[in-house]
């Protein structure tokens, strides 16, 4: 495998993810963890798969599974995922409505401003019909989404 810089950039955000995970996630909220990631997984591999399909955003250099279809399986399936892992074990679940939108949006333009930089600096990510603030708009969304799921599984479970 030819490690180009793009490849080079993919590898060392799995890495950092990984050792982001492992220093912020307490051993005491492994569970809540995996429920949020699995359901991010679900939306955003389903969401990711759609906007790849329809020719919105193009994938040209990807690390993993490169012939099995045309998203992004770094992105789609682990990195977003582990932002949501935090989003959700961090969230300032007592404070104002205001404090919790400031919060999404933090978190938000986390994940929005990297990849406006890839799509300008890198070839990972190309936008076709796609915009920044179609991402920042679709993260958002799926943020507060995840929240609802995380909130309503964890308030299940202790009845």
């Amino acid at each position: 495998m030819f490690w180009n810089k793009d490849r080079k950039i993919e590898a060392s955000i799995i890495g950092g993810m990984v050792l982001i995970l492992m220093l912020f996630i307490p051993k005491r909220k492994i569970r809540e963890a995996q429920v949020a990631f699995l359901f991010k997984q679900v939306i955003t591999w389903l969401w990711g798969l759609i906007v790849v399909e329809k020719g919105l955003i193009e994938y040209p250099n990807r690390l993993f599974f490169q012939k099995a279809n045309k998203a992004s399986f770094t992105f789609e399936y682990f990195i977003y995922p582990g932002f949501c892992v935090l989003f959700n074990i961090y969230y300032p679940e007592k404070r104002s409505q205001i404090i919790k939108s400031l919060y999404n949006l933090f978190w938000t333009s986390l994940i929005t401003l990297p990849e406006v930089y890839a799509v300008k600096y890198t070839n990972l990510i190309k936008y076709k019909k796609w915009t920044w603030y179609w991402s920042f708009i679709t993260i958002f969304i799926t943020n507060a989404i995840s929240r609802w799921y995380y909130k309503w599984f964890f308030q299940q479970s202790t009845k």
